[in-house]
């Protein structure tokens, strides 16, 4: 167990850093294949699967967002007159996705999981704008920002995925390079993680896995602690490759990164 923990914590780093997604994606399907092996489908902690991995995601993710906020805000590549208004919104909609989860059976929310990666491979390669850079578009109101964060947050918190699935294809098609795209979306994800990830921990006085060891409600502490470490060994090494990829490789490789969790999730 420890072994598949360092190791896809060293990926999802890797893959937060130069793609602006990794930690929901990576641990996600990592997690819910450990639980039910661990524990069995029948279980208790099988039983909420699901569950426990999005919430643990959470605190994952608020950690690598975190550390690669601040570092690529050092660096100049965050423009915050573009992502301010989409920050606000997906903090709010974090709160709303992360209550939903937990109002859902998690066989349902894996295959949601699933829908959303198909669909978002399906647009990276079907709609204009992502494989190639477009120019930029017209200045969308406050209003409708607003409600695209909203909508992220609630979605990503839902799903456990961090929201960057979503954000790195908006910021393509508006012009943004895939380094870009790719910093901004970390920096999206840190508001979404945080209310997440407060919302599971004030819920977890009245989580059914209070009764099991290792648990602060749905979070999988264990895993959480060697997922973080990893994660950061993930992002120190990644940090020196980010401006070497060109722009139309790194847009090619995302989608088919997609593509191997979709396939994982489906196995």
């Amino acid at each position: 167990m420890v072994f598949w923990l360092i190791s896809f914590g060293l990926i999802s780093g890797i893959t937060t850093w130069l793609f602006g997604f990794g930690g929901g994606f990576v641990t996600v399907p990592l997690l819910y294949t450990l639980i039910l092996s661990l524990w069995g489908v029948n279980s208790l902690p099988g039983e909420h699967a699901m569950q426990i991995a999005v919430a643990t995601s959470a605190l994952i993710m608020l950690f690598s967002a975190t550390i690669t906020t601040i570092k690529h805000n050092k660096a100049g590549r965050i423009d915050w007159k573009i992502i301010s208004i989409l920050f606000i919104g997906i903090a709010c909609g974090g709160i709303l996705g992360a209550l939903l989860a937990l109002t859902v059976e998690g066989d349902w929310i894996r295959w949601l999981f699933i829908g959303y990666l198909f669909v978002t491979i399906l647009d990276c390669y079907f709609r204009s704008g992502f494989m190639t850079p477009t120019t930029p578009i017209k200045k969308i109101g406050n209003t409708r920002e607003a409600f695209n964060g909203t909508l992220i947050g609630i979605v990503a918190a839902f799903l456990g995925v961090g929201g960057s699935v979503m954000t790195v294809p908006l910021l393509r098609r508006r012009g943004t390079s895939m380094v870009k795209s790719a910093a901004m979306a970390n920096t999206l994800t840190l508001p979404l993680a945080l209310t997440a990830t407060l919302t599971y921990i004030a819920l977890s006085f009245t989580a059914p896995l209070n009764n099991e060891s290792g648990f602060v409600g749905y979070i999988w502490l264990k895993a959480a602690l060697i997922l973080i470490c990893s994660t950061w060994v993930g992002l120190k090494i990644s940090e020196r490759f980010l401006s070497r990829i060109p722009d139309k490789w790194h847009a090619r490789i995302y989608p088919l990164l997609l593509i191997l969790v979709l396939i994982v999730m489906l196995f």
